[in-house]
Protein backbone atom coordinates (compact mmCIF):
# COMPACT_ATOMS: atom_id res chain seq x y z
CA UNK A 1 0.00 0.00 0.00
CA UNK A 2 1.61 3.75 -0.64
CA UNK A 3 1.82 5.92 1.86
CA UNK A 4 -0.47 8.39 0.53
CA UNK A 5 -3.47 5.74 1.08
CA UNK A 6 -1.84 5.11 4.66
CA UNK A 7 -1.81 8.33 5.36
CA UNK A 8 -5.46 8.81 4.01
CA UNK A 9 -6.46 6.15 5.74
CA UNK A 10 -5.12 7.22 8.80
CA UNK A 11 -6.60 10.66 8.54
CA UNK A 12 -10.31 8.93 7.84
CA UNK A 13 -9.86 6.85 10.95
CA UNK A 14 -9.28 10.16 13.08
CA UNK A 15 -11.55 12.38 12.00
CA UNK A 16 -14.40 9.39 12.19
CA UNK A 17 -13.69 9.24 15.53
CA UNK A 18 -13.42 12.45 16.66
CA UNK A 19 -17.01 12.94 14.49
CA UNK A 20 -18.45 10.28 16.98
CA UNK A 21 -16.74 11.78 20.54
CA UNK A 22 -18.20 14.82 19.46
CA UNK A 23 -21.32 12.97 18.52
CA UNK A 24 -21.92 11.59 22.18
CA UNK A 25 -20.58 14.16 23.57
CA UNK A 26 -23.58 16.86 22.31
CA UNK A 27 -25.35 14.37 23.54
CA UNK A 28 -24.25 13.57 26.80
CA UNK A 29 -24.84 17.48 27.17
CA UNK A 30 -28.50 17.70 25.97
CA UNK A 31 -29.29 15.18 28.46
CA UNK A 32 -27.46 17.35 31.07
CA UNK A 33 -28.73 20.48 30.12
CA UNK A 34 -25.52 22.06 29.27
CA UNK A 35 -23.83 23.99 26.67
CA UNK A 36 -24.04 22.05 22.90
CA UNK A 37 -21.85 21.75 20.45
CA UNK A 38 -23.18 23.78 17.77
CA UNK A 39 -24.65 22.22 14.47
CA UNK A 40 -22.10 24.19 12.68
CA UNK A 41 -19.33 22.05 14.44
CA UNK A 42 -20.94 19.45 13.61
CA UNK A 43 -21.53 19.54 9.56
CA UNK A 44 -17.23 21.11 9.77
CA UNK A 45 -16.37 17.22 10.90
CA UNK A 46 -19.25 15.39 8.55
CA UNK A 47 -17.49 17.90 5.56
CA UNK A 48 -14.02 16.92 6.48
CA UNK A 49 -14.95 13.24 6.49
CA UNK A 50 -16.61 12.11 9.48
CA UNK A 51 -20.18 12.37 8.03
CA UNK A 52 -20.59 8.50 7.72
CA UNK A 53 -19.23 7.61 11.44
CA UNK A 54 -21.55 10.16 12.94
CA UNK A 55 -24.42 9.48 10.87
CA UNK A 56 -24.03 6.02 12.28
CA UNK A 57 -23.27 7.45 15.58
CA UNK A 58 -26.49 9.60 15.51
CA UNK A 59 -28.59 6.86 14.74
CA UNK A 60 -27.00 4.53 17.66
CA UNK A 61 -27.63 6.98 20.31
CA UNK A 62 -30.77 8.26 18.76
CA UNK A 63 -29.74 11.79 18.64
CA UNK A 64 -30.47 14.80 16.29
CA UNK A 65 -32.75 11.89 14.66
CA UNK A 66 -35.67 14.12 14.40
CA UNK A 67 -33.92 16.83 12.55
CA UNK A 68 -34.30 16.64 8.76
CA UNK A 69 -31.13 18.75 8.46
CA UNK A 70 -29.04 16.49 9.76
CA UNK A 71 -31.00 12.83 8.45
CA UNK A 72 -30.73 14.08 4.90
CA UNK A 73 -28.29 16.46 5.31
CA UNK A 74 -25.64 13.82 6.30
CA UNK A 75 -26.27 11.45 3.93
CA UNK A 76 -25.83 13.91 1.05
CA UNK A 77 -22.58 15.48 2.12
CA UNK A 78 -21.75 11.62 1.97
CA UNK A 79 -23.06 10.77 -1.06
CA UNK A 80 -21.51 14.20 -2.93
CA UNK A 81 -18.20 12.69 -1.21
CA UNK A 82 -18.47 9.40 -2.87
CA UNK A 83 -19.11 10.96 -6.20
CA UNK A 84 -16.20 12.98 -5.95
CA UNK A 85 -13.45 10.04 -4.86
CA UNK A 86 -14.96 8.08 -7.81
CA UNK A 87 -14.65 10.65 -10.38
CA UNK A 88 -11.19 11.36 -9.08
CA UNK A 89 -10.19 7.78 -8.99
CA UNK A 90 -12.79 7.14 -12.30
CA UNK A 91 -10.48 10.32 -14.28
Amino acid sequence: MDLKYKIALVYFCLISFASVLICVSDKRRAVKGRRRISERTLFLFCLAGGGAAMYAAMLAIRHKTRHKRFMLGIPAVIAAQIALILFFILK
